[in-house]
């Protein structure tokens, strides 16, 4: 996982990426990859750190950045 050491979130903030996080992972077709969840976590973390507060918004980035993530 990349460091997000200096990263501090609100109680509030925390809720909404948790919430952005389930609806990502919801829309994954089974079975869903250790690795595809660990790079929704990332985005919602750095979406989050930039200061993104839409549960939506954060949900949807890490989806795009899921897509356009290179395969390997």
């Amino acid at each position: 996982m990349k460091d997000f050491s200096g990263a501090a979130f609100q109680p509030e903030t925390i809720q909404r990426m948790e919430a952005a996080m389930k609806g990502a992972i919801a829309t994954l077709p089974e079975p869903i990859s250790s690795s595809h969840v660990q790079s929704i976590a990332e985005s919602i973390l750095r979406t989050a750190k930039e200061g993104e507060q839409d549960v939506k918004v954060l949900e949807r980035m890490a989806l795009l950045e899921l897509a356009l993530a290179p395969r390997g």
